[in-house]
């Protein structure tokens, strides 16, 4: 099924239907191995190579598309900071409805600038990554830490962070100053 290629191998009930998979072929192809139940309405190719970044594209899949990976997620796949999450962090629409526990859903808008096309996933840019986490009541010496990877590798100054914080509103901007007020007692 093509639309599984741009996928990972993953594709909804739905989206089988739209391709002329009726309910019960669909039964039938799980039944005989053919595809993998991964979730509810959520089907994967078994033979379909596996990736390091895959839970990200069946996440995607999941939410219709609506979800970007982000805050301690994105950060972690940017190698900023020390971010390690233990459940996955996306950023949806706010009128997005489904929840899951694997997931730590933030609500809100993003604009075109802030997001990355991986292909199979969307992912905040590390810039916003960073002031997402700013953003949220946490680990301070986490943000320090991924401000300072984002200055080093010349990928912001400390202008456009400040910037971005500051459309987030106060909190991302606290947490970003205190982290470049951190990195120039280091330097």
């Amino acid at each position: 099924m093509a639309v599984a290629a741009d996928q990972a191998g993953y594709f909804t009930a739905a989206q089988a239907v739209s391709v002329g998979y009726s309910y019960q072929a669909q039964k039938f192809h799980v039944d005989h191995g053919n595809w993998q139940r991964v979730d509810r309405g959520l089907f994967r190719i078994p033979e379909w190579p596996t990736d390091d970044d895959d839970s990200f594209v069946r996440w995607t899949v999941w939410s219709g598309g609506a979800a970007v990976i982000s805050h301690l997620s994105a950060l972690a796949w940017h190698e900023l900071g020390d971010a390690n999450p233990d459940r996955l962090h996306v950023t949806v629409p706010k009128s997005f409805r489904r929840t899951d526990s694997a997931l730590v859903a933030h609500r809100g808008d993003l604009s075109f600038a802030d997001i990355e096309d991986h292909g199979g996933f969307r992912m905040t840019t590390p810039v916003r990554s960073v002031v997402d986490v700013a953003g949220v009541a946490g680990d301070q010496g986490l943000v320090d830490g991924a401000v300072a990877d984002l200055i080093v590798r010349g990928e912001v100054d400390a202008r456009g962070l400040r910037d971005a914080a500051a459309s987030l509103g106060s909190r991302a901007e606290l947490g970003v100053e205190r982290a470049l007020a951190a990195l120039a007692e280091r330097r």
